[in-house]
């Protein structure tokens, strides 16, 4: 290990952007965590890593040492001062106890922003479309026998839940389909970020969306936002779009829904209990179903990385970083 380098420890391997790393070697210490399980790492910390200054995670990181919770950060060696994350979603991260011991957590909004909207619009065709029994029907050797009809996306109504970047992306799509697209935040967007689309209430856009894409982040606020009584107040027949995380819908109620018929249709990237999908959601013929695979891109993964790295080589460097998640941005941590 070179003296003087700032050390990096990766907890996944970087796969694509090989070239970036190896310009990161040139001017920090980099590691992959050797640690098969949360208390080995724990019992590491103060022997092979207790002057780490940056990690680098992914979204798979949590098969090494579990999620990075309050318990894990508080372990954390003094030295450590940013975590930095290659995916859009943190949600596996406590950012107020990484604020509580003045480290600093990145993330990767923009990579990911394209190819999770190319498959939002993949899976919401494909649900319209009533797509998965067909697949099923032609490889069981019956050549379009008993599969019915599906929807055209034309005239319809595509309601955001989350007009941030990616839903942004997929009104552009959208829009190509002939869609009619309206939005609903927290807060309303500046006239240009709308893009000609109408914002309308929680309750409205439920009401009048005949697609209803998902596109919030996961916090105890967004928390099941989707459950009975938000799918009872949508039309008989929606199709519901979800790319963002499987817990901000109650999975329990829209697998009754979609076996009763209220809900017409699903596409589904994630899952409530990942990597665990609920078997009535795999028994129902018009769930179209993928397994987390929205950034599961050559091209996309290599920007991620390449994104998450720079961010830790700017940290260990004292330079500005790329991306700080937004409950920090603005914040100045003590450095010291």
């Amino acid at each position: 290990m070179a003296v003087g380098k700032p050390r990096i420890l990766f907890f996944n391997p970087v796969r694509h952007a090989r070239a970036a790393y190896e310009a990161l070697q040139e001017v920090a210490a980099t590691e992959v965590v050797t640690s098969t399980s949360r208390q080995q790492f724990f019992d590491d910390i103060p022997k092979k890593y207790s002057d780490v200054k940056a990690i680098y995670r992914t979204s798979a990181s949590g098969a090494v040492a579990g999620p990075f919770d309050e318990e894990l950060i508080s372990r954390l060696p003094a030295s450590l001062k940013y975590i930095c994350h290659n995916g859009a979603g943190y949600d596996q991260i406590d950012v107020r106890a990484c604020s509580v011991r003045n480290i600093t957590v990145t993330y990767a909004p923009s990579p990911v922003t394209a190819a999770t909207a190319d498959l939002t619009l993949f899976l919401l065709l494909g649900a319209l479309r009533n797509l998965n029994p067909s697949l099923s029907s032609l490889r069981a050797g019956n050549f379009k026998k008993g599969v019915k009809e599906g929807r055209d996306p034309e005239g319809k109504t595509l309601g955001i839940l989350g007009m941030g970047r990616i839903g942004r992306a997929v009104v552009q799509r959208a829009r190509a389909f002939g869609m009619k697209a309206v939005y609903h935040n927290r807060t309303r967007l500046t006239g240009e970020l709308e893009a000609g689309c109408e914002y309308v209430g929680f309750e409205e856009l439920l009401a009048v969306s005949d697609v209803i894409s998902v596109h919030v982040p996961l916090s105890e606020g967004t928390r099941h936002l989707i459950g009975r009584e938000e799918i009872a107040k949508m039309k008989r027949g929606v199709v519901i779009v979800n790319t963002a995380r499987g817990a901000i819908i109650d999975e329990a109620a829209l697998v009754e829904a979609l076996d009763e018929g209220h809900v017409g249709a699903v596409g589904l990237d994630v899952y409530e209990k990942e990597p665990e999908v609920h078997e009535r959601l795999v028994r129902n013929e018009r769930a179209l179903l993928v397994p987390h695979l929205g950034t599961h891109t050559v091209e996309t993964l290599a920007k991620m990385e390449e994104w998450a790295m720079e961010n830790a080589r700017r940290g260990v460097l004292g330079e500005e970083l790329l991306s700080v998640v937004p409950e920090q941005a603005g914040k100045k941590l003590d450095s010291k």
